[in-house]
């Protein structure tokens, strides 16, 4: 995947906060780009299929794009999660945006293996409050 897969996973996020279709603005402000910049990855997606772009009304994700996106999610969560409980980052949810268009679904799931955890599985990993964006921890 590219660096837009940010814009992707932006747009997810936002899309659990507020009503698509969703200005580009906000996931500009969102991920700290340009709107410009982040309306020409909406075009590009838009022609793959994963949003469905309409100026001056906004952009919302297809079927195949909200797929593409949860995947995009969860190595997202996962990211956060190592970030915070393993190397104390302050800035834990911003490099985990950056990089979770990057890092592949292996190494999320073998970051999950090194993970604090309360005996209960591995696998639970916390889920974001969508209306404050922080990770919901047990």
């Amino acid at each position: 995947m590219t660096s837009a897969s940010l814009y992707l996973l932006a747009l997810y996020i936002v899309e659990h906060r507020e009503e698509p279709p969703v200005s580009p603005s906000v996931v500009a402000e969102q991920v700290g780009r340009s709107s410009a910049t982040v309306i020409e990855a909406f075009h590009q997606f838009d022609e793959e299929g994963l949003v469905s772009y309409e100026p001056y009304k906004g952009v919302e994700l297809t079927e195949a794009g909200t797929e593409a996106a949860e995947e995009l999610h969860e190595t997202y969560v996962t990211l956060s999660w190592f970030f915070r409980s393993v190397l104390d980052l302050d800035e834990y949810e911003a490099e985990a945006m950056e990089m979770a268009g990057i890092v592949s679904g292996d190494v999320a799931e073998r970051l999950v293996t090194t993970l604090p955890y309360d005996g209960s599985s591995p696998a639970e990993i916390p889920e974001i409050d969508w209306g404050s964006g922080e990770l919901e921890q047990d």
